[in-house]
């Protein structure tokens, strides 16, 4: 988990230049490089040496002790999330084959469907779609993928302004996760949400 945040970072640090860790444009323009960036952004890095230095990016996470536990916990989250529902699974059958289907498919496919989303929104959302917001890269927004990835394929607005908690900005733009936090914030369990203003949106508008 802390990896992660210390990837996000990063990524937003040198977007789409030397250093980010998941750019489709590292390798240059032409079809075979493009393939091969398409490729490297959705998941090759995640097979490369290039790990990023969580003490530089995300020193404030390492040091927080209960962040460190949940993360050091991270491999038992991933075993309760694939044998929870198989043995649900079997349970509510009462067979193997129920237990066996509920592992595949509540399991192993959830967890991969996941997967490809976000890492949709690193490849194709770096490669295709609107920018109506000035950033420094090439992020853009591709509505496809708004409803599945739950607001995060608006990614030119979450890179013109990263710290927003809301993505989806524009008339029509669904954003899920915008909404949890806002559900967050009324009970509680949310606090200091940095929300876009119609003056902010104007000033980073092309």
């Amino acid at each position: 988990m802390i990896g992660w945040v210390a990837d996000h970072r990063r990524h937003h640090a040198f977007s789409d230049r030397d250093g980010d860790p998941h750019s489709p444009w590292l390798f240059g323009t032409s079809p075979v490089a493009l393939a091969r960036g398409f490729w490297h952004a959705h998941m090759g890095w995640l097979f490369g040496r290039d790990k990023t230095n969580v003490d530089r990016f995300a020193p404030d996470l390492a040091a927080d002790r209960d962040l460190r536990v949940v993360d050091r916990l991270f491999p038992l989250w991933v075993v309760l999330s694939l044998l929870l529902p198989a043995v649900l699974g079997g349970l509510l059958t009462l067979s193997w084959w129920g237990a066996l289907t509920a592992f595949l498919w509540a399991g192993l496919a959830r967890i991969s469907f996941q997967h490809h989303v976000t890492w949709s929104v690193n490849s194709i959302c770096h490669m295709i779609g609107e920018r109506p917001f000035a950033s420094r890269d090439r992020s853009a927004n591709f509505w496809p993928l708004a409803i599945l990835s739950m607001g995060e394929s608006w990614h030119n607005t979450h890179h013109a302004d990263p710290t927003s908690a809301r993505h989806g900005v524009l008339r029509g733009q669904l954003d899920v996760s915008a909404r949890v936090i806002w559900a967050f914030e009324k009970l509680g369990w949310a606090w200091n949400v940095r929300w876009p203003t119609a003056k902010r949106l104007a000033a980073l508008a092309r």
